[in-house]
């Protein structure tokens, strides 16, 4: 079998590039240690956005929080 390389468009890169590294972080850690560092960054996303300086920050938080809790759950 040979394997095809999908190009990936240069305005999605960076949410091909997030999702690599959570499987990344998945393979690494297991599924259900992922799953508890997800619910994690998205409790500690969470509490850091309650200000408006930390919804920086905790926005993205949350969201890869997320993102790895279903990478785990998936």
């Amino acid at each position: 079998m040979t394997a095809h390389k999908q190009s990936i468009p240069w305005y999605l890169w960076p949410f091909a590039a997030i999702w690599k590294l959570l499987s990344v972080i998945v393979e690494m850690t297991g599924r259900l240690v992922a799953m508890i560092l997800g619910i994690v960054f998205v409790v500690v996303g969470v509490i850091v956005s309650l200000t408006v300086i930390g919804a920086i920050i905790g926005v993205p938080l949350a969201v890869i929080g997320l993102l790895l809790f279903f990478r785990g759950m998936f």
